[in-house]
């Protein structure tokens, strides 16, 4: 048996703690409430995409056992880690409260002198209780495609089949951030310095010294942008509508619908600036 697990870490939505970024106090078009609104609303939705994206693995997995008996079966489950102890409470409040779950969720708390601490905590609790491979994403990210999350876990697979059990994935944020990590067991990760580190190196870059200095195989999956600025927020609400127009012909995408509902109430629109900084073409589409 292959045990899989999809980390969500996160905060509590609670006003002031989660994307001050986006409040008015630090230039941003919200009040605390509107952004913690947006924020549970997100983390909510990446539940209800976690558990689409473990239907979808877990399908797979049954048409891979029918073609080969040999194959090991694969399980998926859901952890929400959040910090500290006292806060415990009023995130899994969030989740309890919203009901209608597939499937049950297991909340942890992470601990330690940093975030690189807090992140490592996380997973060291979960392999702790015997799962194989865990993939981690952030709760700022509902543009993110269940497609995403099934790459990482089949990557994660193949890397360890094919590398003595060892393998890291990881899938970049527009700012050279991440916006998800996976690893298996058996893959060592840095402790300190990749989050949030003094010397200006971008998360991804931090991992990328890592891996090439241990010989770490690993997969590189697309970007898929977190909300942390008015900027992504317009680049959000911009997909939300095409999106929610899309969907209605294509099947299998997910739709964040809590953020798109929390979106309309708030009468959110993107506007664009006028840019007088265009490229003139009066030199290319002129007569000749």
């Amino acid at each position: 048996m292959s045990r899989n697990a999809l980390l969500l870490f996160c905060k509590p939505p609670v006003p002031g703690l989660v994307k001050t970024r986006l409040c008015k106090e630090n230039g941003g078009p919200f009040s605390q409430e509107q952004a913690a609104a947006f924020f549970r609303a997100s983390i909510l939705d990446e539940a209800d995409l976690a558990m689409y994206a473990f239907d979808l693995l877990e399908d797979e997995n049954k048409a891979e056992r029918e073609s080969d008996p040999s194959a090991p079966v694969r399980t998926y489950d859901l952890f929400v880690s959040t910090t500290p102890q006292r806060d415990s409470a009023l995130t899994q409040a969030v989740f309890q409260d919203e009901g209608g779950w597939d499937r049950p969720i297991t909340y942890i708390v992470d601990s330690g002198a940093s975030f690189d601490h807090h992140f490592n905590d996380a997973f060291g609790q979960i392999f702790e209780r015997g799962y194989d491979n865990i993939v981690s994403i952030g709760g700022d990210i509902p543009l993110l495609p269940p497609d995403e999350i099934v790459s990482a876990f089949k990557w994660l697979d193949y890397l360890a089949a094919h590398h003595d059990g060892k393998g890291f994935v990881m899938a970049p944020c527009q700012e050279s951030g991440t916006s998800l990590v996976g690893r298996t067991r058996k893959t060592p990760v840095p402790q300190e310095g990749v989050f949030y580190n003094q010397s200006g190196r971008t998360v991804v870059a931090g991992y990328l010294e890592f891996l090439r200095e241990n010989s770490i195989p690993f997969a590189f999956l697309d970007a898929v942008s977190d909300v942390d600025t008015s900027a992504d927020m317009a680049h959000l609400v911009t997909c939300l509508d095409a999106m929610a127009d899309a969907c209605r012909y294509q099947p299998g995408m997910y739709l964040p619908r809590r953020v798109l509902a929390w979106a309309d109430a708030a009468l959110i629109q993107a506007v664009a600036v006028p840019d007088d900084q265009y490229d003139p073409r009066w030199h290319i589409d002129a007569p000749a």
